[in-house]
């Protein structure tokens, strides 16, 4: 069981009895401070607050007031003369978690659900691009032409256009499949100038 929680301005993930250090709260040692702007929570299930999750909180103990190690910050520009130093030492907290309330002791932990996506098939209606032809592609084109024989020229391209937009209309349909157009080539073979050489 752990939460996520915001404190002094910074997130952190907490669990019972643990103990860290955190920007300087206010509070004298052995007080107990509570924040209730917990923005997750995982007991069992995943609670995701929006922005923080109603109910819970995260109650600690101030521990002690300390100094972090010192920080140097040293600026220079070489050839100017000009060289600068300066120290920090961050001011924290050290607290130790007591307690995470407001979870409900009943609830048992959420199966999680699978969802597939049922893929789309030809049952449907719909026709997945492999098994449909598309008149705006060369190569596609130039495949058929090729299967039936004829030569891959501009004007057997056209022509193999020019008929697959008649049988469109024709079939009431927006797309044809593989096996129509070479249905379509064969029925007007004649319509085409050039076979293969």
């Amino acid at each position: 069981m752990f939460a996520i929680v915001e404190i002094a301005g910074l997130q952190y993930k907490v669990e019972q009895d643990q103990k860290l250090f955190v920007n300087r709260l206010a509070g004298d040692k052995g007080s107990k401070v509570s924040f209730d702007k917990v923005l997750m929570t995982v007991n069992g299930a995943v609670t995701v607050g929006a922005p923080a999750v109603s109910g819970i909180a995260v109650e600690v103990e101030i521990l002690d007031h300390v100094q972090a190690d010192k920080v140097i910050v040293f600026k220079k520009k070489r050839r100017k003369g000009y060289a600068k130093k300066n120290g920090h030492r961050q001011q924290l907290t050290q607290i130790q978690v007591v307690s995470i309330t407001g979870f409900d002791a009943s609830a048992k932990p959420a199966k999680k659900e699978v969802v597939k996506k049922e893929a789309k098939t030809e049952t449907s209606g719909a026709l997945s691009d492999n098994k449909t032809v598309n008149f705006g592609e060369d190569h596609e084109l130039n495949y058929h032409l090729k299967k039936n024989n004829l030569s891959q020229s501009k004007e057997n391209r056209e022509t193999l256009i020019t008929l697959g937009k008649a049988l469109k209309v024709e079939l009431e349909k927006k797309i044809l499949t593989h096996e129509e157009v070479d249905a379509l080539i064969e029925k007007h073979i004649a319509d085409f100038k050039e076979l293969k050489k």
